[in-house]
């Protein structure tokens, strides 16, 4: 019998951990609920896909907060969350477990379980040693409350779970299950429908990179852009947009093409949900960020679409791509380095098809579905047997 479960997350949004949450609140959908803290796109999926979903609104002060935190502002937000937790717990009544989706649901989460007597499990994908990233309070909160009111926290990668136990998380109560993806939209695109949207883009019969992320500083477009200015012809499509108060970001990036006179090269494509299409329209996806990447989802589907990745050198991604196997590392930040990389792929196909093939296989082989789901029912099994059992 599949437990039941209550799962909670921040953003109305499409961002990675909301994909992954997709398809793992989908296995689920007869016996659990999700509980959304702002309506969007995320909640027509999960409709799409035949999971009940509720909205608990967060007021202001709880969803104006940002990762960098700010005294004021988290002072005000406490009694937000409390609000905002008491509504979780009340929908929590009739599941067996809480599971959160992100930081912010995660701390709602926890005062809800302790309200509702249930046990929560957060399903971590943040690095929280990043300092420039979290604040010093946000990070102590999250980690007493994961220490003493989670019973569980599923990490998306070994980096993801190191860096909870580098800040204080206990050892114990935490366990890796990395993201699966599933293939079948990336095997049923013919080389019609291909070329077509390569002559609709404007880049038929050009080398063309791809970065596929959300239009943020530290996901490292910028760098891409530096590196384009070193490759004559090659064209870029830039897919995302801005989501988290991050439009001086985005718009930085047009003025930065214009200044370095790439301008026609660039094609900001802004929010597609047509990601297979797009990967397989391109001969390189590259990886861009500055700072380490907790999991690296789209170097997954990258390889998926049998294109060859390019990705930065830190974090999760090196539970992901195998240098020289079936990807390539650069440095963090080094549009030097990515430059020469992306001329080498372009100019030396051969190598370019062998790097795609053994990523195919490594992908199908390390992070599928059934690996996910597998893990996650293992997980929430364990918790839901044990809070039971007393």
């Amino acid at each position: 019998m599949k437990p039941r479960i209550l799962f909670t997350d921040q953003a109305g949004v499409l961002g990675g951990g909301e994909l992954s949450l997709l398809d793992i609140a989908s296995h689920f959908a007869d016996t659990s609920r999700v509980v959304l803290f702002a309506d969007g796109l995320f909640r027509e999926r999960l409709e799409q896909r035949g999971v009940p979903v509720s909205i608990c609104a967060a007021p202001a002060e709880v969803s104006g907060v940002s990762r960098a935190g700010g005294l004021t502002k988290d002072i005000k937000a406490a009694v937000g969350v409390i609000g905002l937790a008491r509504e979780v717990a009340r929908a929590a009544r009739d599941y067996d477990v809480i599971y959160a989706n992100s930081q912010k649901a995660f701390i709602v989460s926890a005062v809800a379980g302790k309200f509702a007597c249930k046990p929560v499990i957060w399903h971590l994908r943040d690095l929280l040693d990043q300092q420039g990233e979290f604040s010093r309070l946000h990070r102590l909160v999250a980690i007493r409350l994961a220490n003493h009111l989670c019973a569980r926290v599923i990490a998306n990668s070994r980096a993801t779970a190191d860096a909870f136990v580098a800040c204080g998380g206990r050892p114990d109560r935490v366990r890796v299950v990395h993201n699966g993806i599933d293939p079948a939209p990336f095997q049923r695109l013919t080389a019609e429908e291909i070329g077509a949207l390569r002559q609709q883009l404007g880049v038929a019969g050009v080398p063309t990179v791809g970065v596929f992320s959300r239009l943020a500083p530290w996901k490292g477009q910028h760098v891409l852009l530096e590196a384009l200015s070193q490759l004559s012809g090659v064209h870029a499509l830039l897919v995302g947009d801005a989501l988290f108060g991050e439009q001086g970001y985005a718009e930085g990036l047009r003025e930065l093409a214009a200044q370095l006179g790439i301008t026609e090269r660039v094609h900001f494509l802004g929010f597609r949900q047509d990601i297979p299409q797009l990967m397989s329209v391109v001969d390189v996806v590259a990886h861009t960020s500055v700072t380490p990447e907790p999991f690296g989802r789209v170097l997954v589907e990258g390889m998926l679409a049998r294109r060859p990745v390019v990705a930065a050198r830190a974090g999760g991604v090196l539970e992901i791509v195998e240098d020289g196997v079936t990807g390539v590392l650069v440095a963090p930040g080094d549009a030097r380095a990515l430059a020469a990389v992306l001329r080498d792929l372009i100019a030396n196909p051969d190598k370019a098809r062998a790097l795609a093939e053994a990523g195919y296989a490594a992908a199908i082989r390390q992070f599928s579905i059934e690996a996910l789901l597998r893990g996650v029912t293992e997980q929430v099994s364990e918790v839901v047997v044990r809070t039971q059992r007393g």
